[in-house]
Order: C-alpha cells, then sequence, then structure tokens
C-alpha cells in the first residue's frame, strides 16, 4: 500500500483534521494516478466515457448493492445537509466504480451531468482518468483531487474528496465522495466525508454478524457510541471474527494478526463472564484488560442467545476500589472527563507518583518532549499512554516501539519505514513506519538507550525538522507527532563511554520524570486492588488476607509491577469461594526470594526468628540440627503456619516440608 494510504486510512484517529495530503505525499499520487490514466490509452483533451447504464441494468447493479446503498442512504442525506448550497454534491458508488445514488445542488447538478457525474456513470481511472473517485479505489486510501490535478481537461471544474468504504472483512465495498466546484472547496470536506464513510462503515459491521458476540470498546466510556468506539465481533465460543479500523488501531493488530486470538487473550474475560454480567440488574459497563495492558471500557451485544444491550445505554463505570473523589454529577461530561483522566486514574495516593502527574499536568500539550525513567517494570509505557490520553492528541494513533526488543538490522525499517524494493525480503508496496503510524498522536519509544548510535542521527532529524524518508526513498514526508520516551539506563553515562548522542539527549530531555520502584512506593494496598479488580477484570470482591499483604509490603518486588501483577494472576485464579488470597494462593517460587533483602520503604517488620532459642542446641551442634530447631522454633511462633514460617525463616515451604520427618514430635504435634 502506498503512503498516501498510510497516512489516511487511520479509524478515527484524525478525523478532525483536513484530511489534505502533505504535498510530496500528494503530488507523488497524482503522478501515479496520471500514469495509471496513460496506461489505458487515455489523453488529457479526448472527449470522456459518457455512456450510462440503461435503467433496468442500473436498478440490478442497486440492487446487487443494497445492503451498502440502505445503511449509506441517510448517512449520505446526513452529510448533504452539511454541504448544502455550497456549489457541492455527494455521490455513492461501487467498488468497481458505478455511481448508485448521488444528492446535490441542483444548479451544480445541472453542470455535473454534462460530464456524466450522475448515477449509472462509471468513475474508475480507466474510464474518467485521474479522479478522487478513481484514486480511492486504486490507492485505497482517501483521496482529494483539485481542478487541473484531474487528467480529463473536461473535469478541471471539479474538486473531488472521495473515502473508500471497506466492508466488515475488510473488502472494498464502495466509495463515498464529495464534488464541487474547485473554486468553492474548502478544507473541511474530506474530514467530513471520512467521519460519513466510517459512519457507514460500523453500520455495516454492526448488522453483519447477527449470531456473533458485539463488543463495543474504547478507553473513555464518553466515547462508546461514537465513531471512536472499536466493535469487535466473536462467535460464541470467542472465536474472533473480524474487527473495524478503531478496533484494530486500539488493538493494535491488523484483522490478519487478531485472527490468532479469542476474546479472552485479548480482553482478559471469558465470554461466560460478559453474559454472567449482563444478567446482574444493574451491569454498568464492561472494565477490561487489552493484552498490551491498557484499561477500556466496553458494551456488548449477542442477538442470537437473547442477550441485547442497547446501543444508546451508555453507564459511567463503577468506581474502583481506589477511585478518585465520589461522582458529583453524572450528566456533567466534562467532570466525567476530569474523573476518567487517565493521570488521575495512576495518581493512587503515594507521594512520589503525585508529584510525577502534577509536573506532567503542567507540561502536557505545550510540544515539551518526555522522558520517563525508571527500573523495568514500574510502569513507563502505562504513564506514557496515560500523558497521550490525557492531551489533545488523544484521539490520534498511539505508536510504541520497544528499542530493545527489535534487531538492530530491522529497527530501521520498523521505524522510518521504507519504499517497495528497498531491500531484500522487503513487503510489496512498502511500509510506513512507526513515525509516520503514529502522525497526529504520540511516538513512545521505550529504552531509547538501547537504541543503535547510528540512528540516533536519523532520529534527531526527525524531531529537528519534522520530516521522514523511508528507506529507498528520496522524498521527505512532513509528520506531526509528539515523543515520549523512557529507559532504565543512565544516559548520561552513555553519553561519556560515546554509547549515546549528546545531542538526542538534550533533545529528548525536555521534562525527566522518574518511576519509585514498587518497594518505594507507600500505595500498595490500593495498587493491588486496582489490578485484581480493574486491570484482571475478576469477578466478585477479592480480598487479600493481612498476614499475605504484611509479606506484600516487606517484600522487594524486584520485578515491579510486571511480577505483582503475575503473582496476583495466579492468586485470583487458585482463590478459594470465600474470595481471600491466603499464602496457599501465592506462587511457589515467590516464596525463594533471599530473605535477607532489605525493604526500602517503611514498612513494619516483624523481627526475624533467630537460629538460636531456649531450645536450641549448643554451639557445636551439627548444621542440620540448626535447622531442625530453628524450623520448629518457627513453626510454634506461627501456630504451625508453614507459610509464615517459611517467610519468617527465608526459605520455601518445601525446605521446611524436606525437614518435617526429623521434627520431634511435639513440633509436629504443633504443625
Amino acid at each position: 500500500m502506498s503512503q498516501t494510504v498510510t497516512s489516511c486510512s487511520m479509524d478515527g484517529a484524525n478525523l478532525a483534521s483536513s484530511g489534505v495530503l502533505p504535498p510530496s505525499s500528494e503530488m507523488l499520487m497524482i503522478d501515479k494516478s496520471h500514469e495509471r490514466s496513460l496506461s489505458f490509452g487515455l489523453s488529457e483533451t479526448m472527449k470522456p466515457d459518457y455512456d450510462l447504464l440503461g435503467q433496468p441494468e442500473l436498478r440490478r447493479q442497486i440492487e446487487q448493492s443494497r445492503v451498502l446503498c440502505n445503511h449509506a442512504v441517510p448517512v449520505i442525506e446526513a452529510l448533504y445537509e452539511q454541504i448544502v448550497n455550497t456549489q457541492s454534491m455527494v455521490v455513492l458508488t461501487d467498488a468497481r466504480g458505478l455511481i448508485l445514488k448521488s444528492l446535490g445542488d441542483d444548479d451544480f447538478l445541472g453542470r455535473a451531468e454534462k460530464v456524466a457525474l450522475r448515477p449509472g456513470a462509471n468513475w474508475s481511472e480507466r474510464y474518467q482518468g485521474t479522479n478522487a473517485i478513481g484514486a480511492a479505489i486504486a490507492e485505497l486510501g482517501p483521496v482529494t483531487v483539485h481542478g487541473d490535478q484531474h487528467f480529463l481537461r473536461a473535469n478541471h471544474f471539479l474538486t473531488c474528496s472521495s473515502v473508500p468504504i471497506l466492508d466488515p472483512h475488510g473488502r472494498l465495498a464502495g466509495v463515498l465522495d464529495v464534488t464541487g466546484d474547485h473554486r468553492s472547496y474548502h478544507r473541511h470536506t474530506m474530514a467530513l466525508v471520512r467521519m460519513s464513510a466510517q459512519m457507514i462503515e460500523n453500520h455495516l459491521f454492526a448488522n453483519a454478524f447477527p449470531d456473533a458476540l458485539l463488543l463495543h470498546f474504547h478507553g473513555r466510556p464518553e466515547f462508546l457510541g461514537t465513531l471512536m468506539e472499536g466493535i469487535a465481533a466473536f462467535s460464541r465460543d470467542g472465536r474472533f471474527l473480524s474487527a473495524n479500523r478503531s478496533a484494530q488501531f486500539q488493538l493494535g493488530l491488523s484483522a490478519a494478526g487478531l485472527a490468532a486470538h479469542t476474546f479472552s487473550s485479548l480482553f482478559g474475560m471469558t465470554p461466560s463472564a460478559v453474559f454472567d454480567h449482563y444478567r446482574t440488574a444493574q451491569p454498568g459497563l464492561l472494565s477490561l484488560c487489552l493484552n498490551n495492558g491498557v484499561r477500556v471500557y466496553g458494551k456488548a451485544e449477542f442477538s442470537h442467545s437473547g442477550l441485547s444491550v442497547p446501543a444508546s445505554v451508555v453507564r459511567e463505570p463503577a468506581a474502583s476500589p481506589a477511585a478518585t473523589p465520589s461522582r458529583e454529577d453524572g450528566t456533567n461530561a466534562a467532570a466525567m472527563r476530569a474523573r476518567l483522566s487517565c493521570l488521575r486514574y495512576l495518581d493512587t495516593g503515594d507521594p512520589q507518583i503525585a508529584a510525577v502527574v502534577e509536573k506532567l499536568r503542567k507540561v502536557i500539550g505545550k510540544d515539551i518532549s518526555i522522558m520517563i525513567t525508571g527500573e523495568t517494570g514500574t510502569g513507563k509505557e502505562l504513564l506514557a499512554r496515560a500523558i497521550h490520553n490525557d492531551s489533545a492528541r488523544a484521539q490520534g494513533p498511539f505508536v510504541a516501539l520497544n528499542c530493545a526488543s527489535i534487531p538492530e538490522t530491522l529497527i530501521e525499517s520498523e521505524l522510518f519505514g521504507y519504499e517497495d524494493g528497498a531491500f531484500s525480503g522487503a513487503r510489496k508496496k512498502g511500509s510506513a513506519g512507526m513515525v509516520l503510524q503514529a502522525n497526529g498522536g504520540t511516538l513512545f519509544l521505550d529504552e531509547i538507550g538501547d537504541m543503535p548510535y547510528s540512528l540516533q542521527a536519523r532520529l534527531l532529524r526527525v524531531l529537528q525538522e519534522r520530516v521522514v524518508t523511508p528507506l529507498g526513498s528520496t522524498r521527505s514526508i512532513p509528520v506531526n507527532v509528539a515523543i515520549i520516551c523512557a529507559t532504565n539506563r543512565n544516559l548520561r553515562e552513555m553519553i561519556a563511554a560515546s554509547a549515546f548522542r549528546e545531542d538526542l539527549y538534550y533533545r529528548l530531555n525536555g521534562l525527566v520524570v522518574k518511576l519509585p520502584p514498587l518497594r518505594e512506593r507507600t500505595d500498595l494496598e490500593i495498587v493491588i486492588g486496582k489490578i485484581l479488580h480493574d486491570d484482571l477484570a475478576t469477578e466478585g470482591n477479592l480480598s487479600v488476607d493481612p498476614a499475605v499483604m504484611a509479606l506484600f509490603r516487606r517484600y522487594r518486588w524486584p520485578g515491579n509491577f510486571r511480577q505483582l501483577s503475575n503473582v496476583l494472576r495466579t492468586a485470583a485464579a487458585m482463590v478459594d469461594e470465600d474470595g481471600v488470597i491466603r499464602s496457599e494462593h501465592v506462587p511457589e517460587e515467590f516464596f525463594d526470594a533471599p530473605a535477607d533483602t532489605p525493604c526500602a520503604a517503611p514498612c513494619a517488620v516483624p523481627p526475624p526468628i533467630p537460629l538460636t532459642s531456649p531450645t536450641s542446641p549448643e554451639c557445636g551442634t551439627r548444621l542440620e540440627d540448626v535447622a531442625v530447631s530453628a524450623i520448629a522454633a518457627a513453626l510454634r511462633q506461627h501456630q504451625g503456619n508453614v507459610s509464615a514460617a517459611a517467610r519468617a525463616l527465608g526459605v520455601s515451604r518445601n525446605t521446611i516440608y524436606r525437614k518435617m520427618p526429623l521434627l520431634s514430635p511435639q513440633a509436629k504435634s504443633d504443625e
């Protein structure tokens, strides 16, 4: 797919933009279209093909596209109301470019009919040369063709803005177009056409899977029921069927990539759990966790089972255990957005996090680069997404690249893109690259310290000049991206070792915020509550036994949130009917951590069990006897609780079980 398609085919990310391509991309697309027109044997001065289908054949073609027309006509009428009295018309074609429907100002329709811009005419490039409808079909992306950019001189009085309409399976279904006098063209026309085309696509999608589980979702509940929502279809047993463009964008995968997934792998919840959710009296919205760690809200429909959630019903999600101030007026949209602010959600009471959030709020939207530092697993990408979602770019794409996870030989092409044939193994028609994919939104460069030195100069040029040049290309494409970087390395030391460019460091080093490790945070209980009830989407009210919570507080958490989430996920799966997470539900490996690891945060740590006690043997006794004596003392102190004794001694439970045969009968009876 050409760059035109890549920069224009994102879902609702840039719907408010003008829709006009960067000059270099637009001219390249026009040049390619003119080359195709010449290859069809057309000449600029020739009389266009004005042959129209007869009414019987036109009715047959409209009937073949009946589903498209039924969903498109109401949208066409609404779109025309937005452009009425502007010397314009709205046109709907099928996938071949045959005009099926049109609606416009009477005075302009008369002029349009002179060039056969009416139902029954074919406006593919083969018949009409370069025009927006034909180019949109050829490029599979939104296209504007203005005035003399049309191949045929007879069409130079027109300006056309066209957007392809894809069916629920990603195939071309037709084209929506607004055409008008080139002298009255408005730069916002393309945005209106794009929104209308997406509305048609969503209508087609919602009605294409009557026997499927349909999930409508978005990271912000106020966008459910709008063009921005993602819609994904699944079979009754949770197999993936299809997803609209917004859903693919939010999930970070193409339809082909999603085909290997299930409902559970994508959203962390089983279909049966969804059905149970809607059997409650007031189900509200679903709180789901995507496989990339982002929380979204959703509502489901399953017409085959009799379960159907009206699309108009959108409720504010219930407050989580760590929710910020109590709701005031649910009808106040501004207050709702403030309560659901992603940064506010992350601010759970720890003073260090509160300070980070306060700094970020002051610079968001001010074109200041942000660098996030901290140990691995402290939530750097989650914070970057929160910054993006609270910024003016929230409706644009969020593209994350882990510089340490991609081989050095591939990172350049992944970041900057490449043209067709740029290197062996390159995809046909090339690739846009992540910088261009993030156009209009945010590019998150994780582990920036691992970016190869040779590429750092190219990245610096992109940041300074706001243009990107794909591999194998001589054209520079303008981009508008916000940059957020993250690293757990000391970049100053890398600069001293000539491993990181100093000029790039100062370009990225606008505001530096450091995320504290989990062991230094004072909001552990609140964080655990959020993970259990929001991120893991567990059902029921799970709680943590006080003894286990005390263990969590004094544990060092070398893996930070990544480790904590895994521990809680396993514990939540093993918990008994009472919903209390106890030591026996915590993974065995957790207790194998060394006991002499200090706790950096202030916490109440019970005194360790000494290796000598009133019943301990005297100096010179075998080490085995000392160990058995210490285990016996620990078991007595903890009333036979093996897990607690193991934690106090800094050994695994298996160690105590192996020593059990050596304990005295009294110790065994205590246990």
